[in-house]
């Protein structure tokens, strides 16, 4: 079941850059084919994954902590694609990114994934989010338009 505390059609008019934590090199998986759909709609992907060097011709970064400060005060979404029992250490990550580069990110995990805990650190952190809904999908019932 969908929960967000922000729209998530106005956080896909909105926001154009998307660090997708998760990102796999796998072309059967839904970790490389989402951010391959976002990057051929205008949106600039950071591939996230400590088990890949490229996925998509992008660079790809261990860990939200490891990017670049200017890469980081790019990102405005955090797209998760890991298990649900590891949102809640990835919400922090996002909480800290938040914390480092001063801008509101949102919080975005993949259909199928949701955590209570993690949703108690993203309210305590300021950090708005939508969990249980692919990016995809959204963007595709809204007509596949920015």
């Amino acid at each position: 079941m969908v929960s967000c505390t922000v729209d998530p059609n106005e956080v896909l008019k909105q926001s154009k850059v998307v660090a997708v934590v998760g990102a796999s090199k796998n072309p059967e998986k839904e970790a490389n084919t989402v951010p391959l759909y976002l990057m051929q709609h205008g949106y600039t992907v950071i591939p996230v994954n400590p088990t890949a060097e490229i996925i998509h011709g992008l660079k790809v970064y261990p860990s939200l902590a490891e990017l670049p400060p200017d890469l980081a005060a790019r990102v405005e979404i955090v797209e998760v694609f890991r298990p649900s029992g590891e949102l809640p250490e990835i919400a922090r990550q996002v909480v800290d990114l938040k914390e480092s580069t001063k801008k509101t990110l949102v919080f975005w995990s993949q259909l199928g994934l949701e955590n209570e805990e993690a949703k108690r650190i993203l309210k305590k952190g300021g950090v708005p989010y939508v969990m249980d809904l692919c990016m995809r999908t959204q963007h595709q019932l809204r007509g596949g338009v920015q």
